[in-house]
């Protein structure tokens, strides 16, 4: 049975542009080895808003050496990115965008939306990539909601939608550059459920809505965040009877044994890659695939300078 490492249920929350009411539930910067191969979890909502003309949102930005994960619960949300790439996310719907290399893209309420006001709730995952893949040119997985797979767990505890990985048969539609299972589970009011997972596996959730018991008797509440054990296989969660059901987000990953070097929207794996990512924005080159080669041997040969360096 995977036990406990700690419940994390206080959380900074900022604004994100003018449309993204954030609460960061973890980032990189504070628990990167133990989280790895995820970097940070900003949960939007869920918020009401008012309807309005005015475009909601956060405008054009970088990132490169990762992956986000955006999955929209409530409301909607218009992606556009550097590649072309782009479209508008409902409930239910996922965008998968692999900045690698790099990229620049924005992300706004969409207009309909907007002018409705009402429910929105948005959760965003980053997911490292491995320093190989780092370089590689981005790209975008357009998820939408009927295309995840929905299992129903054994006696009707629950449900598992797969949006990567898989549970019992059915493979979620996401590709991923490392070994991972990302789920949205449902478990009813006073029930409980037994998973089995990769044993090594960081093992992560987010609790959305209900109230939860673990092992050992730690109860969760909504926004609460657990972080389980590597080691053993199964996974065991109790809804709290006479509560509303439970959803919550679980992410499971292989760790990547990597360093995490990260600022602001880039991570890589050194300080020069990090430097070299700030350079190639300032000059209008982070979104240019054949920007990216050169780039990383910019890096290289700016480590390898530096006094001290072992021959």
């Amino acid at each position: 049975m995977k036990q406990l490492q700690f419940v994390k249920r206080q959380h900074a929350s900022h604004w994100v542009g003018d449309g993204f009411p954030v609460r960061n539930i973890f980032s990189y910067t504070d628990m990167a080895e133990r989280l790895s191969p995820f970097l940070l979890l900003d949960y939007a909502g869920p918020a009401i808003f008012e309807p309005t003309t005015a475009r909601r949102g956060v405008g054009q930005h970088p990132h490169r050496g990762f992956e986000t994960v955006t999955i929209v619960y409530a409301g909607e949300v218009e992606h556009r990115d550097s590649t072309g790439a782009g479209g508008t996310m409902g409930p239910g719907d996922v965008q998968w965008m692999t900045a690698a290399g790099g990229i620049l893209h924005e992300e706004y309420h969409a207009s309909a939306y907007a002018k409705r006001g009402g429910p929105f709730e948005v959760a965003q995952l980053w997911v490292n990539l491995p320093a190989r893949h780092k370089a590689d040119p981005p790209g975008y997985q357009s998820l939408t909601d009927a295309r995840i797979p929905r299992v129903e767990l054994p006696d009707g505890a629950g449900s598992v939608r797969v949006i990567a990985g898989e549970f019992m048969g059915q493979r979620g539609p996401a590709r991923s550059f490392t070994p991972m299972n990302v789920w949205d589970l449902r478990l009813g009011a006073g029930r409980h459920v037994e998973l089995s997972l990769p044993a090594g596996h960081t093992t992560a959730l987010l609790l959305q809505r209900g109230r939860l018991v673990l092992p050992g008797g730690e109860a969760l509440v909504a926004a609460d965040f657990a972080l389980f054990e590597r080691a053993d296989e199964t996974l065991a969660l109790a809804a709290a009877a006479g509560e509303e059901d439970a959803r919550l987000l679980l992410m499971v990953g292989e760790p990547i044994d990597e360093p995490v070097v990260g600022q602001g929207p880039f991570v890589m794996n050194t300080a020069a890659e990090i430097e070299q990512a700030f350079i190639d924005h300032r000059n209008g080159r982070l979104a240019q695939p054949a920007a990216v080669a050169a780039s990383a041997a910019a890096a290289a040969a700016a480590a390898a300078a530096r006094p001290g360096r072992a021959a």
